[in-house]
C-alpha cells in the first residue's frame, strides 16, 4: 500500500526511522508472500482443529494419547457421550450429510467387464459362437425337430415293448386246466 505524505503527522510508520522515500514523499511498502505455516491437530472427540498452544493430552492406562480441544471435550469423552449424536461435532455433520457443499463427490466410473466366450466340456468355441448366432427361427425349428424326433423314438419303444409282452404271454402262457368243484 502506498502510504499518505511524509508530511502527514497522524501516519506512523510499523518500521523504525522517519520515513523515507522518492522526492514526491510517497512511500510504497513491498508485502511479503511468506506465510507461516501451523501445524494443527485434529480433536478426537470433536473432530475440530487444534492451534499450537492449545488442546488438553489424556494418555490412558494403555498408553493410548487423546488430544482434545478443550475440557468441554475431555469430559464429554469421559462421560462417555457419543460424538455423531451432538450436532456441533464434525462426525455428527459427517452423519448427517451437512458439508455437502464444500465435498463434491465425484461419480465412480465402472469399468463394464466384457464377457469372455470360453469353450465348455464337450462344447468347442466354433460350436458355442455357430449357436449364439443362429436366427430365433432357425432355433426354434430345431428344437421343434428334436421334440418330434424323440416323440417317435419313445413310440417305437412303446410299441416294441407292448409287442414282446404280446409275444411272451402267448408263449408262455399254459393252457388253462379244468378246475374242480372239490369235494361235495
Amino acid at each position: 500500500f502506498s502510504s499518505p505524505s511524509a508530511a502527514s503527522p497522524s501516519f506512523f510508520s510499523p518500521f523504525k526511522g522517519p520515513l523515507s522515500g522518492a522526492a514526491g514523499g510517497g512511500f510504497t511498502y513491498a508485502r511479503s508472500r511468506v506465510r507461516m505455516v501451523l501445524k494443527t491437530t485434529l480433536c478426537r472427540f470433536s473432530g475440530l482443529r487444534i492451534w499450537p498452544g492449545r488442546g488438553m493430552l489424556f494418555i490412558r492406562t494403555d498408553n493410548q494419547q487423546y488430544l482434545f480441544l478443550n475440557k468441554k471435550c475431555k469430559s464429554l469423552y469421559h462421560n462417555r457421550l457419543r460424538p455423531a449424536k451432538l450436532a456441533w461435532t464434525t462426525t455428527y455433520r459427517k452423519a448427517h450429510k451437512k458439508d455437502q457443499v464444500a465435498e463434491v463427490a465425484r461419480k465412480k466410473r465402472r469399468t463394464a467387464g466384457k464377457a469372455t466366450v470360453r469353450a465348455i466340456v464337450g462344447a468347442n468355441l466354433e460350436v458355442i459362437n455357430k449357436k449364439r448366432m443362429e436366427k430365433p427361427e432357425v432355433r426354434q425349428a430345431g428344437r421343434e425337430a428334436a421334440i418330434r424326433e424323440i416323440k417317435e423314438r419313445a413310440k417305437k419303444a412303446k410299441a416294441e415293448k407292448a409287442k414282446a409282452q404280446k409275444a411272451a404271454a402267448s408263449k408262455s402262457a399254459p393252457a388253462p386246466k379244468a378246475v374242480g368243484r372239490g369235494k361235495r
